[in-house]
C-alpha cells in the first residue's frame, strides 16, 4: 500500500517531469535595429543628412553603442570625381532597460577625423586603434568610455602607435589588447601592456596583409587571436588573400589554418568582413568582398593612368565608371568557423545590403552591424542587430514518453525503499542489506555522474588523450582504500568518516572536516546540476534556471523519501543506462563517419587529437606528471575520505563485501575511460566531417555530446540517454544530500539532541531538504558565472576544500606521534597554502588535490612535533596497533 504521503507527492512529481519537458523552438532573427542619426557637420543640407559610414569605430560602454570616426562621399560618388571626407564626429546610443534607445544630441569629436582601424572593447572603453585618413598613417590611439552617472563622455588619448604601423585589425585576447598591421611592407603584432606602452610580437606569416577579418575565440585549449584573409597590395599588382591563421599568446606563435573553403571546395574571400565570435567555438564572418570587381577597377584604373590617348582614357574612364555602377554587391552569406575542428560552413545569409568596411559591436549575446560600405562609395545608415540561438530540432513524442516513463520507474523505486526507513541506520546505511556489486556500481555511478558523462568527452574532443591516465588512477589508489582505509572504517562501527578523526585527533578536527565535505558538496552539487540543466536547454530551450530548479525539487523529493537504499539502486540503474547509451553512441558515430579507419585516425593524429603522453616539466598544462599526481591524490580524497564513497562501504554486510565494491569501481575505469574518450574523439571527427550539423551557438564545449544525442541518435534512443543523463546528475544529487544529512546529523545533531528513532529520521529528512534547496541555489549562482570548462572548475573545488581533509586521514592512520592541535594547525596552514597558490600561480586545477593533501600532511605532522604533551589513547586507531586491539575487530 502507498501512504497518504506518497500519494501526495506523486502526482506533483509527475507534474514538475511534464513542467521540463516543454518544447521551446529559436531561430536566427535579423531585424532593422536602428539608424544612424544626421551628420552634424553636414549643415544647409537637412538635419537628417547621413550618407552613412564606413570604417568607423564602434563599441559597446556601459551599456551605450559609441560610433566614431569614419569616412564617406558626402557629394559625389568617386567615379564621378567624387571627394572622400573623413569624419572625427562620435555618436552616442543610450540603450534603456525597456528596451528603447536615445541618441544623444551632444556633439562628441575625436582629436582629428579617422577610421579603418581597429576597434576593440575592453573594461567598457571602446579603444579607437590607428587606421588612416587624407594625410596617411593615423598613429593615434583614444579611449572613449560612456559615463552613465555624469552622462558624459570620457575621451583619453593613449600612447601612440609606433611610426609607420597601419593598424588593421585587433581584438582583446586573454586580456591584453592585440592589434594586427603593417609596418614597413611587412606584418607586424603589437600588444598594449599594463604600463601602457605597444610591445612588438611577430606578425602573421605570408604577404602584408589589409582588411583581413579578425576574432578571439578558444580553439579548445587557449583562447587564440584568428586572422583570416583580407588582400595584400603591391605597386602593379594585387593579390587576394584566402588564408587563415591563429596566434597562440602563450608560446607566442602562428598557426597555418589552411585556406577558408565551405561545402564546394572552392576558396572563400572574406576580405574587408566582419567578424565575432560565438559560442565557445565558432567565429561569425558576416560577407566579404570576393574582390572580382575590385581587380577589374584596379585593372582599369593603372591602364588609365598609362593610356597617352585621350580619347582611350576617356573610353577607360567609361568602363570604370560601369564598373562600379553596376556592382553586384557584396556575399551576403554568413561564415561559421569552428576553431576546434578547423572547418567553414555556410550558417546563413543576410537579409539585407550586406555591409564590409565596418566591425561588430556586441549587445547582450547578440551583435549590431553599424553602417559600413554597401557598394563601392555607397555607404549605409542602417544598423542591424542579428541574434543567434541554437537551432533546434523538435524532440519529439516518443523522446518525451521515454522520459517519463524513465522517471516514473526511478520514482517507483523510491517509493519502494522508503516503506523500509524506519530508523538513521537504515537511512544513512541500509542496514547493510546491500550486495557489494551493487555498491560497487554505486560508486562508480557516484564518481560518473554527469560529469564523466559530458565533460570527459568534451575535454577529448576539444583537446586531446592527455587526461587518459587521470581516469586510470582508481586502480593505484585501490589497493590503499582496500588495505588501509576501509578496515579502519568498518572495524571501528562509524556511520561517517569524520568519527576517526574525533576518534584519532579530537572533536575540532571532526567538525572542520565534515563541515569541509559539506562545502564540498555544495560545489558539486552546483556543477551536477548545472551539466545537465545545459543538455535540457539545447534539447527544448527551456531556461537554464527552470531545467535546474525542476531537476533539484524532484531530487530533493526523491531523496526524502528512500534513503541510501533508493540512492544506490537507482545508481545501478543509471551506470546500466549511461554506458549501455554510450557504448551504442561509439557504434552509431562510427557507422556514421565517410572515410574509413585508417583515413580517420590519420586525421585525428594529424589534429593532435590522440596525444596521451606530454612529457614536459610544464605544471601549468596537463601533462604527464600533472595527471598522474592530481589524479593519486584527487582519488585518494574521494574514494577514502568522501562521505558520499565511505558511505557505501558501510553499506554491505562485511569488510570483505566492501573491498570488493571498491574493487569493483577501480576496475570500471578501465572501460568506462575508454568508452569515454572514444567519443569525444569520435565526436571531433564526425562534426569535422559534418560542420554544418553543429550548434554554433552552444555556450559551453561541455555541452558537445547532449547535443549529438539529440539531434543524430534515433527517437526513443536519445530519450533515454537523455533521461539518463537527467537520473545521473539527480542521483548524484540524491547522494550528496543523503551524505550530507549523515554528517550532518551524525557529526553535529547528535551532539546537541538526544538519540530518538522517530525525531532524529525527521530531523534527517529536514537536513536534506535545507541542503537540497542551497545545492541548488548555487546551482543557479554558477549558470550566470563564466566557466569555460566545468571539469577544470571541479578539481579546483576538490583541491580547495578537500586536500587537506583527506590528508588528516592518512596522517591518523599511518603515525603514531600526530595530536589532534596538530592536525587543526597544519589544516588551516594548508588552506593558506592553497589560496596563495590559487592567486599567485598559474598551477593546472589538477594539482589543488595534490598540493593540499601533501602540505596539510607535512604541516600537520611538524606542528604536532612542535605542540608537546598532548596525550590521547590511539589504540587500535592506526596501522601500529589495530590488529593488536581485538575490541575494534568487526563483528
Amino acid at each position: 500500500m502507498i501512504s497518504p504521503y506518497h500519494r501526495t507527492l506523486i502526482p506533483f512529481l509527475f507534474l514538475v517531469l511534464y513542467t521540463t519537458v516543454l518544447t521551446a523552438q529559436q531561430n536566427v532573427k535579423w531585424e532593422l535595429w536602428d539608424t544612424l542619426p544626421g551628420n552634424p557637420g553636414l549643415t544647409g543640407q537637412g538635419t537628417d543628412r547621413q550618407p552613412g559610414l564606413a570604417g568607423s569605430y564602434s563599441g559597446v560602454s556601459n551599456g551605450t553603442l559609441l560610433i566614431a570616426g569614419g569616412a564617406n562621399f558626402p557629394g559625389k560618388m568617386p567615379w564621378k570625381g567624387g571627394e572622400k571626407k573623413w569624419w572625427d564626429q562620435i555618436y552616442v546610443c543610450e540603450l534603456q532597460p525597456d528596451g528603447h534607445r536615445q541618441w544623444k544630441d551632444t556633439v562628441y569629436r575625436l582629436p582629428s577625423g579617422m577610421g579603418y582601424g581597429a576597434a576593440v572593447v575592453q573594461n567598457n572603453r571602446l579603444l579607437c586603434i590607428g587606421g588612416d585618413n587624407s594625410n596617411g598613417i593615423v598613429p593615434e590611439v583614444i579611449a572613449l568610455e560612456w559615463d552613465p552617472v555624469t552622462q558624459n563622455m570620457q575621451i583619453t588619448p593613449l600612447k601612440d602607435l609606433p611610426e609607420g604601423f597601419k593598424a588593421v585589425a585587433g581584438d582583446v585576447c586573454q586580456g591584453s589588447v592585440l592589434v594586427h598591421g603593417i609596418r614597413n611592407n611587412k606584418n607586424v603584432l603589437l600588444e598594449l601592456g599594463e604600463d601602457g606602452t605597444w610591445a612588438t610580437l611577430p606578425g602573421c606569416p605570408g604577404p602584408p596583409r589589409n582588411y583581413p577579418a579578425a576574432a578571439t575565440q578558444s580553439n579548445g585549449k587557449t583562447d587564440s587571436f584568428f586572422l583570416f584573409g583580407g588582400r595584400t597590395q603591391g605597386p602593379e599588382q594585387t593579390a587576394i588573400l584566402y588564408d587563415g591563421y591563429r596566434y597562440d599568446p602563450v608560446l607566442k606563435t602562428w598557426s597555418l589554418l589552411g585556406n577558408i573553403t565551405t561545402g564546394s571546395g572552392k576558396p572563400h574571400s572574406v576580405m574587408a568582413a566582419p567578424a565575432v565570435k560565438k559560442g565557445s567555438a565558432t567565429i561569425l564572418v558576416f560577407g566579404g568582398d570576393d574582390g572580382k570587381d575590385f581587380l577589374e577597377r584596379e585593372s582599369l584604373e593603372r591602364r588609365i593612368r598609362r593610356a597617352t590617348d585621350s580619347i582611350h582614357r576617356k573610353a577607360l574612364k567609361k568602363s570604370l565608371g560601369s564598373v562600379f555602377e553596376q556592382h553586384r554587391g557584396f556575399s551576403k552569406d554568413i561564415l561559421a568557423y569552428n576553431t576546434i575542428t578547423d572547418t567553414w560552413t555556410i550558417a546563413g545569409t543576410f537579409p539585407g545590403d550586406m555591409p564590409v568596411t565596418t566591425n561588430i559591436a556586441a549587445l547582450n549575446g547578440s551583435f549590431l552591424i553599424p553602417g559600413g560600405e554597401i557598394h563601392p562609395g555607397v555607404r549605409t545608415r542602417n544598423i542591424w542587430k542579428g541574434s543567434m540561438a541554437p537551432h533546434g530540432k523538435t524532440f519529439g513524442w516518443l523522446n518525451y514518453t521515454v522520459i517519463i516513463l524513465y522517471f516514473a520507474v526511478m520514482i517507483l523505486i523510491g517509493v519502494r525503499y522508503s516503506k523500509r526507513q524506519r530508523s538513521t541506520d537504515d537511512y544513512f546505511k541500509g542496514g547493510g542489506r546491500i550486495p557489494w556489486w551493487a555498491a560497487g556500481l554505486s560508486l562508480f555511478g557516484t564518481s560518473l555522474s554527469a560529469i564523466t558523462f559530458m565533460a570527459v568527452p568534451a575535454k577529448t574532443y576539444a583537446e586531446d588523450w592527455t587526461y587518459f591516465f587521470f581516469q586510470m588512477t582508481p586502480l593505484l589508489t585501490a589497493p590503499v582504500i582496500v588495505f588501509l582505509f576501509i578496515p579502519f572504517y568498518r572495524r571501528l562501527n562509524i556511520t561517517t568518516a569524520y568519527e576517526y578523526l574525533e576518534k584519532r585527533f579530537n572533536l575540532a578536527t571532526r567538525l572542520m572536516g565534515s563541515l569541509s565535505f559539506i562545502l564540498l558538496q555544495l560545489g558539486r552539487v552546483g556543477i551536477v546540476l548545472l551539466l545537465p540543466a545545459l543538455a535540457i536547454n539545447l534539447v527544448t530551450g527551456i531556461n537554464i534556471e527552470l531545467c535546474i530548479l525542476s531537476m533539484g525539487t524532484v531530487s530533493v523529493i526523491y531523496t526524502m523519501m528512500g534513503g541510501i537504499e533508493a540512492v544506490i539502486w537507482t545508481d545501478v540503474l543509471q551506470v546500466v543506462v549511461l554506458l549501455g547509451g554510450a557504448i551504442l553512441s561509439i557504434v552509431v558515430i562510427a557507422l556514421q563517419l565517410d572515410l574509413g579507419m585508417a583515413q580517420e585516425i590519420e586525421i585525428a593524429r594529424e589534429y593532435d587529437k590522440l596525444r596521451i603522453l606530454d612529457w614536459a616539466l610544464d605544471f601549468r598544462e596537463p601533462t604527464i606528471w600533472v595527471v598522474v599526481l592530481g589524479g593519486i591524490f584527487s582519488n585518494l580524497i574521494a574514494s577514502g575520505t568522501d562521505q558520499t564513497m565511505v558511505q557505501r562501504y558501510l553499506t554491505t554486510s562485511g569488510e570483505k563485501e566492501a573491498s570488493q565494491s571498491a574493487w569493483t569501481f577501480a576496475l570500471m575505469a578501465i572501460p568506462a575511460t575508454l568508452v569515454f574518450f572514444s567519443i569525444g574523439t569520435l565526436l571531433f571527427l564526425f562534426y569535422r566531417e559534418n560542420p554544418g550539423d553543429m550548434n554554433i551557438s552552444l555556450p559551453n564545449n561541455d555541452a558537445i555530446f547532449p547535443w549529438y544525442i539529440v539531434t543524430q541518435l534515433p527517437a526513443g534512443i536519445s530519450g533515454l540517454l537523455i533521461a539518463g543523463v537527467l537520473s545521473a546528475a539527480m542521483s548524484s544529487l540524491s547522494s550528496s544530500m543523503n551524505s550530507v544529512s549523515t554528517a550532518f546529523i551524525t557529526d553535529f545533531y547528535f551532539r546537541m539532541k538526544k538519540r530518538n528513532t522517530g525525531r532524529t529520521l525527521s530531523a534527517a529528512r529536514w537536513a536534506t531538504l535545507v541542503f537540497g534547496i542551497l545545492g541548488i541555489a548555487f546551482a543557479l549562482l554558477m549558470a550566470s558565472w563564466n566557466i569555460k570548462s566545468l571539469w577544470d572548475q571541479f578539481q579546483l573545488f576538490i583541491g580547495w576544500f578537500a586536500g587537506g581533509l583527506g590528508a588528516l586521514f592518512l596522517l591518523g592512520i599511518v603515525t603514531r606521534k600526530a595530536n589532534g592541535p596538530g592536525a587543526v594547525s597544519g589544516l588551516v596552514l594548508s588552506a593558506v597554502i592553497q589560496y596563495l597558490l590559487t592567486i599567485f600561480t598559474h598551477m593546472h586545477p589538477l594539482l589543488f588535490a595534490a598540493t593540499g593533501f601533501v602540505s596539510c600532511f607535512v604541516l600537520s605532522y611538524l606542528c604536532s612535533l612542535a605542540i608537546p604533551g598532548y596525550q590521547k589513547d590511539i589504540t587500535g586507531l592506526n596501522i601500529h596497533s589495530i590488529r593488536k586491539n581485538r575490541d575494534y575487530n568487526e563483528n
